[in-house]
C-alpha cells in the first residue's frame, strides 16, 4: 500500500493509533477488563437513564390522560397490551386545539371571563397572576429570559458562579439602586431547579460565549463537563478580571470595620440633615 500521498495528521493519528494499541496489549489482563468495564459504562449509562426518564415521563402522562378517555377510543380496550405514549400523544393535540380555540374571538373572550373571575379570588388570583407572568414571559419570542449565561461573582468576591440572566431590573428595586441591575438566576448543582435570584449590577456581569445548554450541563454535572472556549484564541488568553482587584478593599473594610453598605444619609437621594 502506498503511504506517500497520506498527510501529516493522518499520518500522526495513524502513530497514536499504533500506540494505543501496544498500550492495551501490554497492559494486564485484569485492568484491561478493568478498562472495557468503565468504557461500557461510559456507552451505555447515558444512553439507558435518558431513556428510563423518557419512560418515566410517558408512562405518568399515559397513567393521568388514558383513564380520561372513553372507552370505545381507548386503543387498550382492543389490544392485549398497553400502547404506551397515547397519552402524551393525546396531551399535545389537547394543548394545541386549546391554543388554536383561544386564538379566535369566542377564546379571547372565554379569557377574558375566566380572568375576571379569577381576579376575585383573594388567594387564587395571585397565585395565577405570578404563573401567567412567568409562562408570558419564557415563552414570548422576544424573551431574554434564560438566554445567556454569565459568570458573577458568589458567594464573595474571588469566587466565581454561573448564572443565567432573566431580565432587566425595573421597579422598586431599580429605582433603589443607582447602578443598572440585571435579573440573574443562580443555579444549584446537581438540581438546575432551585437557585437564588440575585440583582446584580450590569458591569459586574461576565457575559459567556457558552451556549445555556453547555452552561446547564457543566452545572448540573457539577464541573465534571466542561465546555470548550469557542472563543478566538487572541481572547482567550486576555483574562477579563481577576480577584485581587478588591483584595486590597476588603483588608481595609475588614481591619476598620467598615459596613459593606453606605450609612444613611450619605446614600444616592439620601436628604442631608440641615
Amino acid at each position: 500500500m502506498n503511504t506517500d500521498n497520506q498527510t501529516p495528521n493522518q499520518n500522526r493519528e495513524g502513530l497514536v493509533d499504533a500506540e494505543e494499541t501496544v498500550k492495551q496489549s501490554v497492559l494486564p489482563f485484569g485492568q484491561r477488563m478493568r478498562a472495557y468495564f468503565f468504557a461500557g459504562i461510559l456507552v451505555t449509562a447515558p444512553i439507558s437513564i435518558t431513556l428510563y426518564l423518557a419512560w418515566l415521563f410517558i408512562g405518568f402522562v399515559d397513567s393521568k390522560v388514558t383513564p380520561l378517555l372513553p372507552v370505545k377510543y381507548n386503543p387498550e380496550t382492543y389490544l392485549p397490551f398497553a400502547v404506551p405514549g397515547v397519552g402524551l400523544l393525546i396531551l399535545i393535540l389537547a394543548l394545541m386545539i386549546i391554543g388554536a380555540l383561544t386564538a379566535g374571538f369566542m377564546g379571547r373572550l372565554w379569557m377574558r371571563l375566566s380572568e375576571r373571575v379569577l381576579a376575585r379570588m383573594p388567594v387564587i388570583r395571585n397565585v395565577y397572576s405570578a404563573f401567567k407572568q412567568i409562562f408570558e414571559t419564557v415563552f414570548a419570542d422576544k424573551s431574554s429570559a434564560f438566554r445567556e449565561a454569565v459568570l458573577v461573582e458568589y458567594p464573595r468576591r474571588g469566587m466565581w458562579a454561573i448564572a443565567f440572566i432573566t431580565g432587566r431590573t425595573e421597579g422598586e428595586v431599580q429605582n433603589m439602586t443607582e447602578e443598572e441591575c440585571i435579573n440573574i438566576f443562580l443555579p444549584t448543582t446537581p438540581n438546575p431547579t432551585s437557585g437564588f435570584l440575585l440583582f446584580v449590577p450590569k458591569s459586574d456581569l461576565i457575559s459567556l460565549s457558552m451556549s445555556v445548554e453547555e452552561a446547564i450541563k457543566m452545572v448540573i454535572s457539577g464541573g465534571i463537563i466542561t465546555p470548550l472556549d469557542h472563543r478566538p484564541l487572541d481572547q482567550q488568553k486576555i483574562p477579563l478580571t481577576a480577584a485581587h482587584t478588591y483584595e486590597e478593599l476588603d483588608i481595609l473594610r475588614e481591619n476598620d470595620r467598615v459596613p459593606v453598605l453606605a450609612p444613611k444619609g450619605s446614600r444616592p437621594g439620601d436628604k442631608q440633615d440641615s
